[in-house]
């Protein structure tokens, strides 16, 4: 019963070899071990999900701080009243909601690819919706944790039509725009070094830097993770431009998993950021969603009356309010509806959803179960 607890609380701990194998010798050394292992449970029950000193931080200021791209149409983007919106907001409106109870009480801090992780690491910020790629070396290396992955996606180029090109393998010796500090840019030389051509890069920090050099001709190519191709040729090509002058080719070459990050430290806040993004995709799958979701209440589906809190429990696993996940769709909606009035089909944007979409339709995107 102690190891269930011990598992149920998500703690890890130590427990005697013969206890882990299924052996238990009542020897006086083991059975001390055993009264431990209890106690510890037992600890762990009565005091509930033990905050962190991130989420202390953030309720006593009563705000979450968000660390978010300079400006990516869809993702994330100050509009013309100074509002931040798009899929990257939604994923911190998300947090915010689930911790404070209102998905407004967000600061947003927006980053170049180079500051992104400095800035988590000092502080300035609580967490990343960055459009940034979990990679093995940033999650060892940084001190930080990636939690769910909030969009697959995959580095492709963008040509202007009038170049003639028709794909990736005809771009040698081309001039191409990249962002310096991302895997965008390792991504770049490697597949130029794997076909045996050559491209002379023209590195700038800022994102929209980079977009204007482009639009401006100063390179022949720019490349970013198809989804930014696919927004910059919506929304930043320059007055007397079309987005028909623009072709992103038809080769992807890498995989682009974008997740959000928070520092090592803070288990708890950890797991509310990542059960964000799974309460978001839980809620698309069993069709609730911010129009829907007080009706919803009254369901008989155990499983739904979980996630909305309906039957407790849930909330007080994670150490938040039992509605949190109500709080999350009502304030910001289902995966769905936030892919789709960002980046999807109610945007200008229009992105398939690919590999976005729900595992039972064909997808990637797959919650762990809110239970």
């Amino acid at each position: 019963m102690a190891i269930g607890l011990l598992l149920a609380c998500g703690r890890k701990a130590t427990l005697p070899r013969e206890i882990m194998g299924g052996t238990m010798y009542k020897t006086a050394g083991h059975n001390k071990a055993w009264a431990i292992a209890v106690g510890l449970a037992a600890l762990f029950v009565s005091t509930g999900a033990m905050a962190g000193k991130d989420i202390d931080a953030i309720k006593a200021r009563g705000a979450l701080i968000c660390g978010v791209p300079t400006g990516i149409a869809g993702f994330a983007l100050a509009d013309s009243q100074g509002k931040w919106v798009g899929l990257d907001v939604d994923v911190c409106r998300g947090v915010a909601a689930a911790l404070l109870g209102d998905s407004e009480k967000v600061k947003y801090v927006p980053l170049t690819a180079q500051q992104r992780f400095t800035a988590l690491q000092s502080g300035e910020v609580d967490m990343l919706s960055n459009n940034t790629t979990d990679t093995l070396t940033r999650d060892t290396a940084l001190g930080l944790d990636f939690t769910a992955v909030t969009y697959y996606d995959g580095q492709g180029f963008m040509v202007n039509k009038k170049l003639g090109v028709k794909s990736a393998k005809e771009l040698n010796g081309a001039t191409v725009c990249v962002q310096p500090g991302t895997t965008t840019e390792l991504n770049l030389a490697d597949y130029f070094r794997a076909n045996k051509m050559s491209f002379k890069p023209v590195v700038i920090e800022k994102v929209e830097e980079v977009r204007a050099a482009f639009f401006s001709g100063r390179c022949d190519v720019y490349t970013n993770d198809s989804s930014s191709l696919y927004s910059a040729r919506i929304a930043n090509v320059p007055q007397g431009q079309s987005a028909d002058d623009y072709v992103v080719l038809p080769e992807i070459i890498s995989k682009e998993p974008l997740a959000p990050a928070v520092r090592h430290g803070d288990n708890q806040f950890a797991d509310v950021v990542r059960w964000t993004q799974y309460a978001m995709l839980e809620t698309e799958e069993y069709g609730i969603n911010s129009k829907n979701v007080d009706e919803m209440l009254k369901s008989e589906n155990p499983t739904i009356k979980r996630i909305l809190g309906v039957t407790p429990g849930m909330g007080k696993a994670l150490g938040v309010d039992e509605k949190w996940a109500y709080t999350i769709v009502k304030q910001v909606g289902n995966y769905g509806e936030s892919f789709d009035r960002n980046v999807g089909a109610g945007s200008p944007l229009k992105i398939d959803r690919g590999l976005n979409k729900l595992w039972t339709q064909g997808g990637l995107q797959y919650a762990m179960p809110i239970r």
